[in-house]
């Protein structure tokens, strides 16, 4: 997968520059950060790809870091000034207890093993720490398009694997975490061009209707 990552990073890049980009955007950080307790404090971003989320949170006031296996993301990252590292999620290069944060957006779609990476976010984190881990839901207008469309087209969409909430949050509990929480954006397909909206029902619909949003996020807290 890191060579898929590696020919696309420019590509990926530029496409949060697009109408589409910014509405999605905006709309998945306002979920994000809505559910976030966290304040500042040392966070690590977790595939932290072009650096998207790791530029936020400094601008939000934490010491963060980015990690990530595709050397062509991280090198867009490391243009914008970016701390970011090249790592395995698999075995965290951090010592036990390192992070107040962690967070991992869009990461969890394209591992293996999702239990062993939520075993090692655990080990690096403060007894109080966060997580927070957004990805796909398969079940989506969204992604059912985008799917379909990988078929015929060589996208990120061909290797993904796509999560629910209630999985998710079982992913959670089951590695110890407590006060898991999951709410949902994006409720119409990616053609979709009425933006205002649809923001609109994001912020209303985000918890009711996560099932079928296309982007979900799962919190939890470490004991």
């Amino acid at each position: 997968m890191a060579e898929y990552f590696d020919r696309i990073a420019g590509r990926y890049d530029e496409w949060y520059r697009t109408e589409t980009g910014r509405y999605v955007d905006r709309t998945e950080k306002w979920l994000v950060f809505s559910m976030l307790k966290s304040r500042g404090g040392r966070a690590l971003d977790l595939g932290c790809g072009t650096g998207n989320y790791t530029l936020e949170l400094r601008r939000r006031g934490f010491d963060v870091i980015g990690l990530d296996a595709s050397e062509g993301m991280l090198a867009v990252a490391r243009s914008k000034g970016l701390n970011c590292i090249k790592g395995d999620a698999y075995s965290l290069p951090f010592p036990d207890g390192s992070f107040d944060l962690v967070l991992s957006v869009t990461m969890f779609e394209f591992i293996h093993e999702p239990e062993r990476v939520v075993a090692e976010i655990n080990r690096v984190l403060k007894p109080g720490g966060e997580v927070l881990i957004g990805t796909m839901n398969g079940r989506s207008a969204w992604f059912l398009f985008k799917r379909l469309k990988s078929l015929f087209v060589e996208t990120a969409y061909r290797y993904a694997r796509f999560y629910t909430p209630r999985e998710l949050e079982d992913l959670l509990r089951n590695a110890g975490f407590r006060d898991v929480q999951s709410a949902g954006v994006i409720f119409f397909p990616s053609f979709w061009p009425f933006h205002a909206l649809a923001e609109a029902l994001d912020k209303k619909l985000y918890d009711r209707c996560k099932g079928i949003a296309a982007f979900i996020a799962v919190r939890g807290v470490k004991p």
